[in-house]
């Protein structure tokens, strides 16, 4: 899944803990991957990902837009899609006007691709902030915020292509001082087209789901993940957790929790098939990095749809249809899942809800 590399100048690999500092000083000093069309200055993949997102948002580059995007450009978002680059740069210019003294650290970047077929990144970011400026829900309140976020993209000569977008905008909200739930009912109602139709988690007549093998995680990382995911959620094996993480892991899921063991995960998973009971899941794409002496990074896109049927942290059921892209970085060592972040925006989620229909 990987390039060819040059035997003396690997890709940045954030296993081992890189420093911005690191891929400054490499900045220019030549390919450590064949990249055809992408700028001189760029070593390869990682450094791409890492160093446009600096340049546009912490040097307020913003014009880079322009050569970092393709014109036509995809962004999906749970909320929905943002089209065209120039859409693209007005939100970048509104995103920085909310903030001072913003630096978005980033955290990690799997990867797969390569300059023929094109480049899918997967790009951990925790960002940190001073709301400073006007927001949609009011001025600013001078609080400092921190969140994460997961961007996948998919990259051709210099150019993304299409993007994906997870971050924790419910954590945002609450640190600006605000009640999510009294905004998401004061909202508009997104209109999705994903809302309609049967959701496809059984198969038809009363058959039983399906029972996936899940594959040893050394000899196929992102097998494996796929596996315990599809059995825990669709097929309700919420006894996966125990049998698959390692007993001490770490989760980082939505509204700044922190999950650690068995007890914490089960529960999560559990609460949101008790308010979603007909919730199903599809992976939409996997990509891998590591081995199995420093253990492997597997992240994960997915769809979650579902019906609001139960009761639970979002209110008394609402009978509304939701659809949630949602990004998972799993870390796996000794065949075991030891790490994950997994992300949707669960404000989105809640406007879904309990937002108002457009008018007319």
């Amino acid at each position: 899944m990987d390039d060819t590399l040059s035997p003396t100048l690997p890709v940045f690999d954030f296993a081992d803990r890189p420093d911005y500092s690191d891929f400054t000083r490499a900045a220019g000093t030549g390919r450590r991957q064949p990249l055809a069309g992408f700028d001189e200055d760029y070593t390869d993949i990682v450094d791409y990902i890492v160093r446009c997102t600096h340049k546009i948002w912490e040097e307020k580059a913003v014009g880079l837009i322009y050569t970092h995007y393709a014109h036509n450009a995809l962004v999906h978002t749970t909320g929905g899609i943002i089209y065209g680059r120039e859409t693209m740069v007005v939100n970048t210019l509104q995103r920085i006007a909310v903030y001072s003294e913003r630096r978005a650290y980033a955290d990690d970047v799997i990867w797969s691709g390569d300059e023929q077929r094109g480049f899918y990144s997967s790009h951990r970011v925790s960002s940190v902030g001073v709301n400073t400026g006007y927001t949609e829900y009011g001025p600013p309140s001078g609080r400092t915020v921190h969140r994460w976020g997961i961007a996948d993209c998919f990259v051709r000569e210099n150019r993304i292509v299409e993007e994906w977008l997870a971050s924790d905008t419910l954590t945002e909200l609450r640190q600006m001082g605000y009640d999510p739930v009294a905004l998401a009912k004061r909202s508009v109602r997104p209109a999705s087209p994903h809302t309609h139709g049967e959701i496809d988690r059984l198969p038809t007549g009363q058959q039983a789901p399906e029972f996936l093998g899940v594959p040893a995680a050394g000899d196929d990382p992102q097998g494996f993940v796929r596996a315990v995911l599809l059995n825990l959620w669709n097929a309700r094996l919420v006894n996966m957790v125990r049998e698959h993480y390692a007993p001490g892991h770490v989760a980082f899921v939505p509204d700044s929790r922190k999950l650690v063991g068995y007890g914490d995960y089960e529960n999560f998973v559990i609460t949101l098939l008790a308010c979603f009971p007909d919730l199903a899941v599809t992976v939409d794409h996997q990509c891998v990095q590591g081995d199995a002496e420093r253990g492997y990074r597997v992240a994960t896109r997915c769809t979650f749809q579902g019906t609001h049927g139960g009761y639970g942290p979002y209110g008394a059921p609402t009978g509304r249809r939701i659809y949630l892209i949602v990004i998972s970085h799993h870390i796996i060592r000794g065949g075991k899942v030891t790490q994950e972040w997994t992300i949707f925006d669960e404000f989105a989620l809640l406007k879904q809800l309990h937002g108002q229909p457009e008018a007319g």
